[in-house]
């Protein structure tokens, strides 16, 4: 950023003390940011109004809205929809009356055309602001300040102006640290993301010619698209960045959209709403994409749609991998980002800062380990790198960038590399705290993990613990389902007694019923004996009930038998009607098998020695490929990258112990004294 524009930076921060006791810090930015807006655009308007005011009075009023907006916007001479038929500029507002500035600047926010005004009256809300300002005597101060700024395109470039914008908004969102993380992703980590999906194209980015769209599908406002574009036009300042994105929040849209306007990017292309319900951008494909989704948020609220989406589209929709829980949005992001990727020569990249749900939440089989599956088996994820905790607004979590792309190099394909970069060698204490942000990721650390990454490093010189390469299958396993036989004995206690007196099937016979079982068990089986063959003794207790004269139904014969019973090591095995041993379910067992590994031999490893009666159950199966046991996947930054740390000697403890007795005595003798 060049020296004039940080001191235009430090001088529209400057206003904002004027807003001191009337306004929080967390309001400023809903009054400077708009006042930026507005005086860019005045800056680029005033020249042709006079023009704009004649043709607009020449036209015919039944004339078509987008013929007249094309006609006047040509006027401007914009490739955006842009114009203001108000009589008024920031000069004569400025020469007119100051107690008519509040009725004079409403006539002029309201005659922007219709994409503008929007922005200032249904987004930023700014007639509410205007008035409050008006309210507390310092609008005309407010204004009259922002008539000393020239913002007009030859004294402050579509670049710079973007400096400007992401410097403001940082300030105030840095001020606001209780919506902050909501809304805004801290700078460093934006420039990292970056980093990562340029490192490896700046040859494709140079050249005349180029093109490139961008698109974040939670664009916040805006810092993600505006920082994509100023590094990529570094490596090449002639290339052309279109920029687009969707936001839900009304006020981050309106930011977003005018950071648009002022740096003379078509704002048509940010639209307001869900992302994941109203796709705004349902025929588009972008180059790169990047994001930063609300973690942990639920979509309880809005799943109808999208589960109706999975449902009827599958695999041609944007959700047919898997549905992650209800609890956790960020993976439908994902997906919506990845059907979204080119299918042409130049392919696409994301990037995408998560937290460490998406890794490994969900067992196999489930939404979250299907989209995991999905994605691994497509051979999209390039790399997953873990950030230093403590850098966001709003939380001190753990978080992770994933890259994917479908243009992997060759020596990547069919591999993933994994970056622990929150090590203290990556990140610095900051001065001052700002919420739960206490650290952050030095230039120099972003240029060294976007190095590793770049050249692939795998456990190798003075980077081998934080990166490593593995095979996509080495994040798989099936989950086979391991039986072990069910072994009961049965007897005639007081206490299985009172557990069939509390069965429910037994309680839906009436009294006389249940009294009539009960002394048939009593009298018609020895109460010393205990069967360890469950057939011996379904054969001594029909004969007890036949002798009783008492006939039960199925569900209570079984409440009989489950009552009467307990596992026991030494019965022997119950059997099915086929003959095959009966599984007991409270002995079930699952065992995660390596994908490269084939079960009977995993089996034969690591249960048999243990367990020699078990057995795989192999009509658990996996519903894609039919195998024995259900495919999952995750991914444990924690196992591949853990550091045994000894304990301390004891004689160290020991030590320490006698040095506290003696502080704490000698405290203790001071009070006493």
């Amino acid at each position: 950023m060049s020296t004039d524009i940080k001191s235009l930076g430090s001088f529209v921060w400057s206003i904002a003390e004027l807003l001191r006791g009337d306004f929080k810090q967390s309001e400023y930015g809903k009054v400077i940011l708009p006042f930026v807006v507005l005086r860019r655009l005045d800056c680029i308007l005033e020249e042709t109004k006079p023009e704009v005011l004649r043709m607009a009075g020449n036209l015919p009023d039944d004339m078509d809205d987008d013929a007249r907006d094309t006609l006047l916007s040509g006027v401007v001479g914009q490739d955006i929809r842009l114009y203001n038929l108000s009589r008024f500029t920031f000069a004569s507002l400025k020469g007119q009356d100051a107690k008519d500035i509040h009725k004079n600047l409403i006539d002029y926010i309201t005659k922007f055309s219709g994409n503008v005004r929007d922005i200032f009256l249904d987004k930023f809300l700014f007639t509410d602001q205007l008035k409050r300002l008006n309210d507390a005597g310092l609008l005309y101060q407010v204004f009259d300040k922002f008539t000393q700024i020239d913002l007009h395109p030859n004294a402050i470039s579509n670049l710079e102006m973007g400096y400007l914008f992401e410097d403001l908004i940082r300030r105030f969102s840095e001020i606001s640290n209780e919506t902050a993380g909501e809304h805004y992703t801290p700078r460093e980590v934006i420039r990292l993301i970056v980093s990562l999906l340029l490192i490896n194209d700046k040859e494709a980015l140079t050249g005349s010619g180029v093109i490139r769209q961008v698109y974040d599908p939670a664009a916040g406002t805006g810092g993600m698209l505006s920082i994509a574009e100023m590094e990529m036009k570094a490596l090449n300042d002639r290339i052309r960045v279109e920029l687009f994105g969707q936001e839900l929040n009304p006020e981050s849209f309106a930011i977003c959209k005018s950071d648009m306007l002022v740096t003379g990017h078509n704002p048509e292309n940010i639209a307001f709403g869900n992302t994941l319900t109203q796709d705004a951008h349902a025929t588009k494909r972008f180059h790169y994409m990047l994001s930063n989704p609300p973690y942990g948020v639920d979509w309880k609220k809005y799943a109808d749609p999208i589960k109706e989406e999975a449902s009827e589209l599958g695999m041609s929709g944007r959700f047919g991998a898997g549905l992650p829980r209800i609890s956790d949005g960020q993976l439908l992001f994902l997906q919506h980002m990845i059907s979204k990727m080119r299918n042409d020569e130049q392919g696409s990249r994301i990037g995408i800062v998560m937290n460490g749900s998406p890794l490994f939440t969900g067992g196999a089989g489930s939404g979250e380990s299907e989209i995991r599956r999905w994605m691994l088996e497509n051979d999209w994820v390039e790399a997953i790198i873990a950030l230093p905790t403590d850098l966001f607004y709003n939380t001190g979590i753990q978080t992770y960038v994933w890259l994917l792309t479908n243009r992997k190099d060759t020596a990547r394909r069919g591999k993933v590399q994994l970056i622990d970069a929150s090590g203290e060698r990556f990140w610095k204490s900051m001065r001052k705290s700002l919420g739960s942000k206490r650290r952050e990721i030095p230039a120099e650390a972003c240029d060294e993990i976007a190095r590793i990454y770049a050249e692939m490093l795998n456990g190798d010189g003075d980077w081998g613990d934080v990166s490593k390469i593995f095979d996509t299958t080495d994040f798989g396993y099936r989950e086979i389902r391991v039986e072990r036989p069910l072994k009961l004995a049965f007897a005639v206690t007081p206490e299985a007694l009172e557990t069939l007196r509390e069965a429910k099937p037994f309680q839906k016979l009436d009294e006389d019923d249940q009294s009539r079982v009960l002394d048939a068990l009593q009298d018609h089986l020895p109460a010393d004996e205990r069967w360890i063959v469950r057939d011996d003794f379904d054969k001594a207790l029909s004969a007890a009930l036949r002798r009783a004269g008492v006939k039960v139904g199925a569900p209570v014969r079984k409440a009989i038998l489950s009552a009467l019973s307990e596992r026991d090591e030494d019965a022997e095995v119950c059997s099915d009607k086929n003959g095959n041993p009966e599984p007991d379910t409270d002995l079930r067992d699952h065992e995660l098998v390596p994908l490269d590994e084939h079960w009977a031999e995993y089996v034969q490893r690591e249960v048999k020695p243990f367990v020699p009666d078990a057995w795989v159950d192999e009509s658990y199966t996996d519903a894609a490929d039919g195998g024995v046991g259900r495919v999952g996947y995750e991914i444990n930054f924690n196992r591949y990258f853990y550091k045994y740390v000894p304990p301390r000697p004891l004689e160290e403890i020991d030590a320490e112990l006698k040095a506290l007795e003696a502080e704490i005595a000698g405290l203790l003798q001071e009070v006493v004294e």
